[in-house]
């Protein structure tokens, strides 16, 4: 899932600082998930710029609603049934549903009301970590399911580097070396020998580096 925290709450009041009426508008995928945008952070966040508002001396007044999803184009159809009852929105969606309104939107002001941090997984009650780069050449069949492009500090892809020590990443003694685990990994399930093929030099424009990337499903599309 996409990982996000929620902005600072001064950061947020200083970009409605203009409006009169902020959509405060919640998503139920991946940061409700995480607990930075569901609806439960859409109240409290509302209640907090109001009264933000208030200790500027000025008045502020919300709406707050949370939607299926943010990136999906029929979910973001529902914005309407409010047209002419916010100056602007604060979304509480990752960065792709604020670009999605602000693309489906283009009259509308828009402002993000979280960081958006990776895609990742709960290693354990409240702590998030990342997994995946999303680079777009899949590689984890070669490395036991473990990837070194999200997990290695350094991206590497033919092995550890010399500063790794004991185990640990020379960046972050907090941070297992992603290659010691995915050599661990591959021993205990019987499959040393993947160890010993050298990977190719990375062809890195399905990361994104030529652009925004786009997938196309010719047996989906209309």
């Amino acid at each position: 899932m996409i990982i996000a925290e929620r902005k600072p709450v001064d950061e947020i009041v200083e970009m409605v600082a203009d409006a009169k009426r902020v959509l405060v508008l919640g998503c139920r995928g991946c940061v409700s998930v995480c607990s930075a945008g569901g609806e439960r952070e859409v109240e409290i966040l509302a209640s907090l710029l109001r009264l933000g508002a208030r200790k500027q001396g000025r008045e502020l007044k919300t709406i707050e609603a949370t939607m299926v999803r943010q990136c999906d184009r029929e979910y973001i159809e529902a914005i309407d049934q409010w047209a002419g009852k916010y100056d602007a929105i604060v979304s509480m969606a990752c960065g792709v549903g604020v670009n999605f309104i602000a693309n489906l939107r283009p009259d509308d002001i828009v402002y993000p009301g979280v960081n958006t941090g990776c895609m990742g997984g709960s290693a354990e009650q409240g702590i998030w970590t990342e997994q995946c780069a999303g680079c777009g050449n899949c590689v984890l069949h070669l490395t036991g399911g473990l990837c070194p492009v999200a997990r290695c500090a350094k991206s590497l892809m033919n092995g550890p580097c010399g500063g790794s020590q004991n185990g640990e990443c020379e960046i972050n003694k907090d941070v297992p070396c992603i290659w010691q685990s995915i050599h661990d990994r591959l021993i205990r399930t019987g499959r040393r020998a993947d160890m010993d093929r050298v990977a190719p030099i990375r062809d890195w424009s399905s990361a994104g580096h030529g652009g925004p990337r786009k997938v196309v499903r010719d047996d989906l599309t209309v």
